[in-house]
């Protein structure tokens, strides 16, 4: 048996059924946005349903959704009829996936989610099933062919009910304005939620760990004071916390090349004036691009005065996993 040739196969059923899909999808799916536009408008939820293959592609979708600012839970069918349906409330969505329609314990729930006001979506191969003709919207997912070689196990339809559902939260997003700092919110933990969320305020060396030294001090001074706080520079500061200025070891190397009789002098001579700054209250993502476009690797942090409070290293960026 080639394996490469049958995994092509599977994938190119896949591929032709997705595109049925694309060509397929019509006015309902608009329907049924506005619909889950004014659920969560209104401080309600989804509800998603479904059994066996459906009840994983509904878990997936659902997790979707909850990431994207949709509030939503996945009701276990089997459970619903012996209390756990208490979770859902009057004006909810409800929003059921069965290939068939005629899952026995989709059917056996439709009575009870009859006494309640909510709306009902469902996702399914067959628009005239039972499902089908009690749901407000009917978004078809029907495909020719499963991937399977018996057309058996559900491949292609999961993979349409996935997509379907992909689709739903994508649109759903965008119509609810949606953005990336919301996503942040949600995402605490990733790269984007630390870069989205961490202030400047929150990275910066500050108190004992902020190397700064005032205009007259000697180069030798300036250099011995880097080394005890482990700093790629010192900033230059005058009285009341005033910054005029910063020397970096890169400054102080490409002097010393020059002329290596300079470790008596006076920092203010080699130091770079008004060096580019960020006010302390500003997003950390700010500071990465500011680092990368004008090609330094220490950032000076001032607040709304004008004192110098701080610095960014361009290596604490690696080290809280900002870059």
């Amino acid at each position: 048996m080639d394996h490469l040739s049958q995994a092509k196969r599977v994938i190119q059923i896949e591929i032709d059924e997705i595109n049925n899909l694309l060509n397929r999808i019509d006015e309902n799916f608009s329907l049924a946005i506005e619909i889950l536009k004014s659920t969560i408008s209104s401080g309600h939820k989804i509800v998603v349903i479904g059994v066996g293959k459906s009840h994983n592609i509904g878990h997936k979708i659902g997790a979707t959704l909850n990431s994207t600012g949709a509030p939503c839970v996945v009701l276990n069918t089997q459970n619903a009829l012996h209390g756990d349906i208490g979770v859902i409330a009057d004006g909810d969505t409800i929003l059921a996936l069965s290939y068939s329609g005629e899952t026995q314990e989709i059917l056996s729930i439709l009575p009870s989610l009859k006494r309640f006001e909510v709306s009902l979506i469902s996702i399914t191969g067959k628009p005239q099933s039972s499902l089908g003709k009690n749901s407000d919207i009917v978004l078809n997912s029907s495909v020719k062919r499963e991937a399977c070689p018996m057309n058996l196990a559900p491949t292609s339809s999961t993979t349409a009910m996935l997509v379907l559902g992909d689709a739903l939260a994508m649109t759903l997003l965008e119509a609810r304005g949606f953005v990336k700092e919301d996503f942040a919110k949600l995402h605490p933990g990733g790269s984007l939620g630390r870069t989205l969320l961490t202030r400047v305020s929150d990275i910066m060396r500050t108190g004992e760990s902020f190397c700064t030294v005032s205009p007259d001090t000697t180069l030798r001074d300036a250099l011995e004071k880097m080394t005890k706080y482990r700093s790629g520079a010192v900033v230059v500061i005058e009285k009341n916390d005033q910054l005029i200025g910063i020397l970096t070891q890169g400054d102080f190397v490409r002097s010393i090349q020059k002329n290596p009789n300079i470790l008596e002098s006076h920092v203010s001579e080699y130091m770079t004036k008004d060096p580019v700054t960020i006010e302390d209250d500003r997003l950390a993502a700010e500071v990465v691009k500011i680092i990368g476009s004008h090609r330094i690797d220490d950032l000076v942090v001032t607040n709304k005065e004008g004192q110098a409070i701080g610095l960014v290293d361009s290596q604490d960026l690696s080290r809280l996993k900002l870059i």
